[in-house]
This record gives structure tokens, sequence and C-alpha cells, in this order.
């Protein structure tokens, strides 16, 4: 079975990282309609990308996935032709707008996928899309294994593509409506202010403080990897890495972990072998500590104390001077100048090491030296070795290719069957047979920087004339660069099958619809569903609402599943806002 590794890109230099990395594909932002604003890019970025990855049939799809307002359709409907045009493989869309147009014929035949923030969590939803005939839906990271195969049992025509690894938002994406409520910054526009990052107090009904000042919306970030193996087993399609606001470093050596991962149960998508001289490690980089959320069940996914990167535990303080500080390191363990040091699970008391000499350290700011206490434990959360070691690793990806010669003709044959000839010109007979062939032979073999490697052998089936070396290395050039233009001619772009409007399974839509602009409403019109109400960024209902709905339960978080007490947040300004919990499907939503 082919599974596909999908990394996130904020920009085209991380994007080729990643495909060196060896991802199958690679999901990137257009300059606008993006779920997020700051990740960009011009269509002449895109384009390039595009080059560069339809070399290792690696696909590129683009995110167009916000809601879209009335003034801004003949914008994203021309951001979609020439999106098409430059050749990427598919959109990741929200807007039911961009549905319509593909029906209706008014968009190129390029795929759509449904992105997450469509809310897409019962088996009826994904069946709606492959009614409809789309080619792929991205499931809610709310969904157990098992809820999950269920879809796939139920909808085998349709590709399923799941999250794996990242950051999660603490609300059912699309449901979120807090940024907004809160600065006039809508998560369905790509602006989302991170509320569920921030610091509240939680109170019941009669005052009495429960939290206070605490990061109770908080996540910890998703890790998929105990559970690979299943989802594999089960058919999802696609493995999707969330960050399209991390940096290089974190894209790559996330991007090679799960690469090892996958190609221990499944077959890559895409071309070429992926050679790394790091040993990715995903402790090492940004992230919130770990959970599996709900994919085998309940757990503890939630991290009041901080939203930040604690670290790697690495030892404990026994020993504190004026000047330095000693840490009993664990086995294993080597600190290093510039590493970066946090003593509590705030993440709110670090340094930076300036000196390390033996176990003792020496701290960038004396003053914490004061705040330190004997028996502390010592988190790593900047590794400087392990980031210049990502920095300066050597990553390439290269596509395995066979040389023959036969008769004053060269072949080359790629790993996917696509094959090209050349003539040798040499007509002068070779006095050493042997010597002649060692050469030509070691010629062909370096490969070097190219985008090929020799994956078997060079084989020669004839005698040959005489070739100079430097007329070998430029049949090997001129081979190699014949080769690649007929890849890229032989690229097969996937096309967008007709699409139909079939019923929605609701009847009425209210504000969770997200619908922003006429051309939606008319979609669900078409599927048999009125739209009663727009969307909360095109007005604030007047009544009370949820602000979002979530799986995170802080009555759960508690220990108080049973109490029938009411609760409310309050946010650092002093505003109020309703728990409401619906303990029959073990949900949380916070009300206006």
């Amino acid at each position: 079975m082919k599974t596909e590794l999908l990394a996130p890109a904020k920009n085209i230099e991380i994007a080729k990282s990643a495909i060196d990395a060896g991802a199958d594909a690679v999901y990137i932002g257009a300059s606008d309609f993006g779920a997020r604003q700051r990740a960009g890019n011009s269509l002449e970025d895109i384009q390039e990308l595009v080059k560069y990855a339809h070399k290792f049939y690696v696909k590129v799809m683009v995110t167009v996935n916000t809601i879209i307002k009335n003034s801004e359709l003949d914008d994203v409907k021309n951001l979609i032709k020439k999106l098409y045009e430059i050749g990427v493989d598919s959109i990741i869309v929200q807007d039911m707008a961009i549905l319509k147009w593909a029906i209706d014929g008014e968009i190129p035949p390029i795929p759509l996928h449904i992105s997450t923030q469509c809310n897409n969590r019962t088996e009826e939803k994904v069946n709606f899309f492959k009614r409809i005939g789309l080619p792929r839906v991205v499931l809610a990271r709310e969904l157990s294994v098992n809820q999950i195969k269920e879809i796939i049992d139920k909808n085998p025509q349709i590709e399923i593509e799941t999250f794996m690894h990242g950051a999660l938002c603490v609300s059912y994406s699309g449901q979120c409506y807090m940024s907004q409520y809160i600065g006039g910054r809508s998560a369905n526009r790509g602006e989302c202010a991170q509320p569920c990052r921030k610091k509240y107090t939680v109170i019941d009904e009669k005052g009495n403080v429960l939290v206070k000042e605490k990061h109770v919306l908080s996540l910890k970030d998703f890790n998929t990897s105990e559970h690979l193996k299943e989802l594999v087993d089960i058919g999802v399609k696609s493995f999707k890495i969330e960050g399209r606001l991390k940096d290089e470093n974190y894209v790559k050596n996330v991007v090679a972990y799960y690469r090892q991962l996958l190609d221990q149960y499944s077959e890559k998508t895409s071309s070429g072998k992926t050679i790394t001289e790091f040993e990715p490690n995903i402790n090492k980089v940004f992230n919130r500590g770990f959970t599996t959320y709900f994919l085998n069940g309940r757990e503890r996914c939630f991290n009041f104390d901080s939203p930040k990167f604690i670290g790697e535990r690495v030892g404990k303080i026994i020993k504190i001077t004026d000047t330095y500080f000693s840490v009993k390191l664990n086995n294993g363990v080597e600190l290093n100048n510039q590493d970066g040091l946090n003593f509590d699970k705030k993440g709110e008391l670090g340094c930076l090491i300036n000196k390390v000499a033996s176990n003792n350290i020496y701290p960038n700011r004396t003053e914490i030296l004061a705040k330190l206490k004997e028996g502390m434990s010592v988190y790593r959360n900047s590794d400087k070795q392990f980031e210049k070691s990502l920095e300066n690793a050597k990553t390439k990806r290269q596509i395995g290719v066979n040389i023959t010669y036969s008769d004053y003709h060269l072949k080359a044959v790629d790993e996917d069957k696509n094959t090209v000839t050349i003539d040798v010109n040499e007509r002068e007979q070779a006095n050493n047979q042997e010597k002649i062939r060692e050469n030509f032979i070691k010629s062909l073999s370096k490969t070097g920087e190219s985008d090929f490697y020799i994956k078997d052998s060079v084989k020669i089936l004839s005698e040959l004339p005489f070739v100079p070396i430097s007329a070998a290395n430029e049949y090997r050039r001129v081979l190699f660069e014949k080769l690649m233009t007929e890849r890229l001619n032989n690229y097969k772009r996937e096309i967008q099958k007709s699409l139909k409007y079939v019923n929605y399974p609701i009847k009425e839509l209210d504000y969770r619809g997200n619908v922003y602009n006429k051309d939606a409403e008319k979609f669900y019109n078409n599927c048999g569903t009125s739209v009663k109400e727009y969307a909360f960024e095109y007005k604030e209902p007047d009544r009370e609402v949820e602000l979002m709905r979530t799986k995170h339960c802080i009555k759960y978080a508690l220990d108080m599943c049973k109490s029938p007490k009411q609760l409310y947040l309050i946010d650092d300004k002093g505003e109020k806002f309703k728990l409401k919990f619906d303990c029959k499907n073990c949900e949380m939503a916070v009300i206006k």
C-alpha cells in the first residue's frame, strides 16, 4: 500500500527542504486566502516550487481555505485559474463557493481537497463530499482510530487525510469564533490570535476560584507515531504534518523522522531516496509536550502550566554558587555553550549557557542563580549542537537510474520506468578494452549533486570505442538532462472529475455553517439546505451562542466530571465566558 507524507511549508525554501527530507507532497499558501495569513507566497515562487517538486513526482497543494467575502469572489476565482495554469496539483478549500464554481464549470478541473476547517468529523459529512465526487477529505483531529476506520470503510471511494503531528486547535476546526469575538481576528479568515494559548481563571457559579490564571485551553502537541501502523493498516491515504509557520529546521527534522517511520509500514507515493546527514529527533524541536489526543480514547491532552516549549529533562541541580551551578546530568546527556535551559514547567525561568566546565554551568545571567534551588529539575529547550547539525547537514534527494551501453547507444531507465537513449559518436577503436570500460563506468557513475544516482549498475553489453573521460562526462550530463525532461513530460497530473450537487445532511444552517458569500449560499440551496444565518464574521449573532466547541473538557481536567456546578472562564481583561458541558457527547462549549 502507498501512503503520502504531506509536509507544511511557510515558503519555497522550506518546501524544498521538506521535499529533500522525504515528503511526498507539500502544502503551501498563496499570497491570500490561506488559513495562515502570515505564510503567503507569490505565484512565481509557487511555480518554481512546482517544477522542483515534480522532478521527484512530489505533489504541490495550495491552501485556499478561508471563507470568502462577496467582494473577493472574483479574486479567488482568478487565483485558482492561475494556480491551475502553473501546474499546482490540488487546492485545499473551506468555502463552498469554490465547490459551486467547480460543479458549474467556472474554474479549471483542479482537484479540490476539503479542508479540516469544514469540520469533517462524521461519516455523514464525509459521505456528502464523496457523493459530490470530491477526491479527498481532511478529517478533524479529534477522531479515534475506530471512528476513522468506520469513515474509511463506509467511504472507500474518497481519500482520507489525517493530521499526524503538530499543534492542536482546542476547538473543532472551523468552529472557533473566539478570536473574532475578542479582537476581530477571524480564525476562518486566517487571522487567529490564539486566545486558547492565553491565561484564564476558572470560577463556579458562586464565584469560587477553581483555577487562577492558568492556560486552561492550551493543548499539548499531536504525535501519532505510536499509532502510525494502525492508521496505515485501516487505509489512511495521506498523513499531514501541521506547521506552516514553523522554521526550516523544524520541518526538515519532523519530515525526516516520519519518513523513516512510514517507510517501515508502507510505500511512498513519490520517487527517489533521501540522504540526510543527521539523525532526526522530534523531542529536540519546539513542542508543548506530546499527546495522541483521542486516537485511543480520552487522555490528559492539556498543559495548564505553559504553552511554551519546556524542553527535555536533562538532569537536576546539585550545587549553586555565586557564579555557576552544578548539574547531575542524565546518562548520555552533554551540555554545550549556548544551550538554552529552563527550570520550571511554566517556561518562565531560564537562561543560556555561557560556559560549561565539567558539570558546572556558567549562565549568561548571573542574577538567575538567586532563583535556583538544589534539587530543581533542569530542562534543555535549545540544543545548539543539534540545531547546528540540522543547519549544516547535507540533505538531498536523488532518483534511482540504471544505465546500459550497447552498440554506440546509451540508455537510461529510472525507477519510474522513464526511458531515454542517446548516441555515442566516437568510433575509434580502443586499444585497452578493460581500461576504457573501467573509465567509462566510473564517469557515468559520478552522479554527484545531480538529481540521479545509479540504482543497480552501469552495464556494458558490447565493445566500447575510445571515449575520452571528458566526453563520457558530457554523455552523462546530456543523458540525465534528457531523462529529467522525459520524467517531467510523463508526470501524471490528476484532473478533477465532474462534480454534482447532492442533498446535504443538515437542512438549515446558522452562523456555524460559515457562509460568507452569495455563491456559498447558492451551493447549499442547490444541496437542499437553507441558510438562516450568515457567518459570525458577517454579523455577530445578538443572542447567546457558542464561541467554540471542543472535546477538551475542563471538568474532566479538574476531576469534576459528575459535578453539577456551573463553571465560567474569566480572561485577563475580566470578560466572563460561560462553559456548557455536553456530557452525552463528552464535549464542552465556550459561550458568549
